[in-house]
């Protein structure tokens, strides 16, 4: 029987974490979906964690070579049955109702193209360590709109979205390490609909390994948010797609471009 949802969840070198975040989905309240788990070249124990497991939804995939998160995402997209396609990592933890929760929004919302989660962080010892402050601030999808074109406001590991609309779009392979913004971009542009349910239904792992911490910190913050806006924008206009909430991305785009100047001289400043 074909599942209702498709749980996307890629894996490199997670053996750390990832029983706990298998364990998390098998324990779901609605069974009803299947566990695409793509190993990316891992080189730890990942791929023998994941092989102990007999559970018949999981469905397991290897790239024999890292191929990155992007190319593994839309390989899962391209491989899901369900008509839902949720999110998750390998070393983050669902609550036990998170997808019946996500289906039953999808189902009662059809305008809906994505719906994601309220998140709270956890640390390696899954101590609970804060939640997002712009997470709660954005539930709806005029908040989320009017939010986006200055930052994103959406855990990408929480979101559950229609594979109609996924397969339609895909993630970018210029905009690596923030291809979910973009997508969320691209979406919101078309007048496709985000909305957040105001639940914490995913907690989200920050560890010193993580991409949060070792990819989006690093260098000048502004500089990277000018330059994938860039990137997105020169898209939109090449698509002949460019439009009134495109303008609201190209004035934060210059804005970011601003900060970020200000930030080197800043540091320049206090080298001298």
């Amino acid at each position: 029987m074909t599942p209702v949802i498709s749980i996307i969840f890629p894996a490199f070198n997670s053996a750390s974490f990832i029983k706990e975040a298998i364990d998390s989905l098998l324990q779901q309240t609605f069974m009803d979906f299947e566990l695409i788990i793509i190993n990316d070249g891992s080189t730890d124990n990942t791929e023998a964690i994941v092989q102990s497991y007999t559970d018949s939804r999981i469905v397991y995939s290897k790239n024999e070579t890292n191929q990155g998160l992007i190319y593994t995402l839309n390989k899962g997209i391209k491989m899901a049955r369900g008509a839902y396609i949720a999110r998750m990592d390998a070393d983050d933890i669902c609550l036990p109702n998170r997808l019946a929760v996500q289906k039953q929004w999808l189902d009662s919302h059809p305008e809906t193209a994505v719906v994601a989660t309220l998140i709270e962080f956890i640390d390696e010892n899954n101590t609970v360590t804060g939640y997002w402050k712009l997470d709660k601030l954005t539930i709806t999808f005029a908040a989320i709109r009017k939010v986006m074109p200055y930052e994103n406001c959406i855990a990408h590991p929480s979101v559950m979205a229609r594979k109609s609309i996924l397969e339609t779009y895909l993630y970018n392979p210029e905009q690596q390490h923030i291809e979910d913004y973009d997508l969320w971009l691209r979406l919101i542009a078309d007048g496709h609909r985000i909305e957040k349910i105001p639940q914490v239904l995913l907690q989200y792992r920050v560890h010193s390994s993580s991409i949060t911490v070792s990819k989006l910190r690093k260098n000048n913050f502004f500089f990277k948010h000018y330059a994938f806006k860039k990137r997105y924008i020169a898209s939109r206009i090449k698509a002949k797609k460019f439009n009134a909430f495109d303008v609201s991305v190209s004035l934060q785009m210059t804005l970011d471009l601003i900060r970020g100047a200000g930030k080197e001289i800043k540091k320049a400043l206090k080298k001298t």
